[in-house]
């Protein structure tokens, strides 16, 4: 395979460069780079301008993960391995599984890939500081299927820090198209295993381990009522919200009144916030510690950060219903930075439960707007 430098950006270039940074890409760009990093890259490109912060990174790509898997000629031994695999033997699909990833984590990265993630990771550096903080993240992608969904598939490694220590992360990314989860998924769609292929994603953390971060949701997800934007939010790294381990605040807000310059913050529940996620200065990238009691009986956020992160939630859902030509409801995760008390976007993805469903739920509203109260239903009965 030809390697070829980002710096020209023609298509063609990039479908054959083994880094591009997220200002290099938008959403058109998901066979490359897949939908976490295109997303990130449309939110760079589009949306910053428009006052939403968003930290900077770069991708590896599928032609990168393509490269090292022809260089090192794993295909082949990946496919016997494969051979008359029956998925629903738990044990030999166990057993499959991990001499996959063995496979792939014993296998260098070709210098030219390794040397152009240390020279990424290297600017990041000379832009923030000598051992800047990333967090890593696989993104799966099918050139032929680009809204495959392959969510929850592949692995992210958060606080990692050194040029070692990125190869290392992103080298775990690789093996990460082949856990068993991932195997089993592709095997039951009828996906071809060498059809999909791994990007990475690095990105500058923000420090929300001193402060707060969360998951919100232009649409009420238990409803689907499309026009209630709902905020989680918990202290710590944000991987406690987003795989469930902790009880967070919800926050509601009134989208329409909103865009029309009011604080339309129809609910706030205080969760219980038992945990958090800060950085380990041990051998650990993270671990979980408890919240003080009386932090617990606080709201993380202030009105003001929640009208915030609702405006923005409105942006990006304006964006891509834009692009995609169609109401497009959005799944958000953000984080705040405990030193500069920054609000931040670091995920964005379309909602893909309630926006495809129709609910029979009930929900009543009461909005306050100076001396008048405002009634608002949603649902069907």
């Amino acid at each position: 395979m030809a390697i070829v430098s980002t710096s020209t950006l023609s298509q063609s270039s990039k479908e054959r460069s083994l880094i591009l940074w997220f200002d290099e890409v938008g959403i058109h760009d998901i066979p490359l780079v897949g939908g976490k990093n295109a997303s990130l890259g449309e939110m760079i490109q589009q949306l910053t301008p428009k006052g939403i912060n968003v930290p900077t990174g770069f991708a590896t790509t599928a032609y990168a993960y393509r490269y090292f898997i022809e260089s090192a000629g794993l295909e082949a031994k990946l496919r016997k391995l494969f051979a008359d695999l029956d998925v629903e033997d738990v044990k030999n699909l166990r057993e499959r599984g991990k001499k996959a990833r063995s496979l792939l984590i014993h296998t260098p990265f070709p210098v030219e890939l390794r040397e152009a993630i240390a020279a990424a990771y290297q600017s990041l550096c000379e832009k923030y500081n000598a051992e800047t903080d990333v967090a890593v993240r696989s993104s799966a992608t099918a050139e032929d299927l680009p809204d495959a969904s392959f969510a929850g598939q592949q692995e992210t490694y958060l606080n990692v820090v050194g040029a070692q220590g990125v190869l290392a992360a992103c080298h775990k990314c690789f093996a990460s198209i082949f856990t068993d989860r991932a195997i089993s998924y592709r095997h039951t769609k009828g996906f071809d295993h060498f059809s999909i292929a791994l990007a990475v994603g690095v990105q500058k953390m923000v420090r929300s381990d001193l402060a707060t971060s969360g998951v919100m949701f232009s649409i009420d997800t238990e409803t689907g009522f499309k026009d209630a934007a709902l905020i989680t939010a918990a202290y710590g790294l944000g991987e406690n919200v987003v795989q469930g381990s902790v009880n967070p605040d919800e926050y509601y807000v009134f989208k329409p009144t909103l865009k029309t310059g009011f604080r339309p913050i129809i609910d706030k529940k205080l969760g219980s916030k038992e945990l958090k996620m800060i950085y380990d200065d041990g051998s650990k990238f993270t671990k979980n510690v408890s919240v003080p009691f009386r932090e617990r009986g606080k709201f993380a956020l202030s009105d003001a950060e929640i009208l915030q992160l609702a405006t923005w939630a409105c942006l990006i859902e304006d964006h891509y219903s834009q692009v995609h030509d169609i109401y497009t409801p959005m799944d958000i995760e953000w984080a705040k930075d405990g030193i500069t008390n920054q609000l931040f976007i670091v995920q964005a993805r379309p909602e893909t439960v309630q926006s495809q469903k129709k609910g029979n739920v009930l929900r009543s509203y009461r909005l306050l707007l100076g001396n008048r109260e405002w009634g608002i239903g949603n649902g069907e009965k």
